[in-house]
């Protein structure tokens, strides 16, 4: 008798030692998933704010690439003028020495006798021609030196706007730096406040569903059992699991009241079903049944007071279980509805 008593109160210690330590493992596991989720997260956030300030740098860059040719060329158009103008200077010289040259020989002709008349004729005709070739390109040559001061204010306009670019491009990649600072800082904000109305939400839920075996808690999800909510292979939840999804209502109408409004939250459910392949008039596959599972579980919480934009449905199929066995007791554990407080 004796002996018997003693097995009796150490199988009673074990069992007392029991759910503690598989409490504290879930918190364990709760807490290594959350912190993965909130890595995951901040880095895709930053990823995608970085990839569009990365589109705005490119096509800044692809500007100043476009302002630096442009540049290049108006300096080349210099050149070449510069150069017409060196050869229109040479020949303005050139038409100015044969101008004098002329211009002497005509004086010496006029003090001889007449017989040199038409030769002194002759010599005016080609001086006035020289004159109007001279004439012509200093005209040109006048032109060229407009073109050339146009050039050098391109220029400059050029430079100043390549300057600028350069400033911008200097100032962008000080406040992608700075944005992503700001923007790791408030994402993790926003993740701590979640997380903090998610213990508390699941809190609620553990105290309000405490009586059950068949509610439990797998990472950062609430899992109910499918058969608390439906018969086998149906969509229709029954009155036991009606009342167990006020309950579920309750604490989220309570929850959404002290949430912030700035943090854009949502109540995911998600269906799963066990490996079983159904095909019914009604589902064709087990996609189709864990995705009714799903919408039959927020319309039920629609109705009893939940806001709609606070709701989100998803089938799973038999393709994310939690018991890799082929078990009916495993089968059983697949059979599920996830509830997950996540950020939208």
């Amino acid at each position: 008798m004796s002996r018997a008593l003693n097995r009796r109160s150490r199988s009673s210690e074990g069992a007392l030692y029991w759910p503690g330590f598989v409490d504290a493992m879930a918190q364990l596991l709760l807490v290594i998933t959350f912190l993965l989720s909130v890595f995951m997260i901040a880095q895709f956030l930053l990823a995608r704010e970085i990839t569009g300030q990365d589109t705005v740098l490119i096509k800044l860059r692809s500007r100043i690439a476009e302002l630096t040719d442009l540049l290049a060329l108006e300096k080349s158009s210099k050149s070449e003028l510069e150069l017409t103008l060196g050869a229109l200077t040479d020949d303005l010289k050139a038409a100015r020495g044969k101008t004098s040259a002329l211009q002497a020989l005509l004086e010496g002709l006029d003090s001889k006798d007449d017989s040199n008349k038409s030769a002194v004729v002759q010599l005016q005709a080609k001086l006035e021609a020289e004159k109007d070739i001279s004439s012509e390109a200093l005209a040109r040559l006048e032109l060229l030196n407009q073109q050339i001061a146009a050039l050098r204010r391109q220029i400059s306009i050029l430079n100043s706007a390549l300057e600028a670019a350069e400033s911008r491009d200097r100032k962008s990649k000080v406040q992608i730096a700075d944005l992503g600072r700001r923007l790791n800082s408030a994402l993790a904000q926003r993740v701590r406040e979640l997380a903090r109305f998610r213990s508390e939400f699941f809190g609620r839920l553990r105290r309000i569903l405490s009586n059950r075996s068949d509610v439990s808690i797998v990472g950062d999800r609430f899992v109910f059992q499918s058969e608390v909510l439906f018969p086998k292979g149906a969509d229709v939840i029954n009155p036991n699991g009606a009342r167990e999804l006020e309950k579920l209502a309750t604490a989220i109408r309570e929850l959404e009241k002290e949430i912030p409004s700035d943090i854009n939250w949502v109540l995911r459910v998600d269906g799963h079903t066990d490996n079983d392949p159904i095909n019914t008039p009604k589902f064709q596959s087990n996609w189709e049944l864990s995705a009714a599972r799903a919408i039959a579980v927020v319309k039920q919480l629609i109705k009893m007071g939940v806001p709609p934009n606070r709701l989100v449905a998803a089938g799973f199929g038999e393709f994310q279980p939690i018991d890799r066995g082929d078990s009916v007791e495993a089968k059983a554990r697949n059979r599920r509805i996830e509830l997950k407080l996540t950020e939208k």
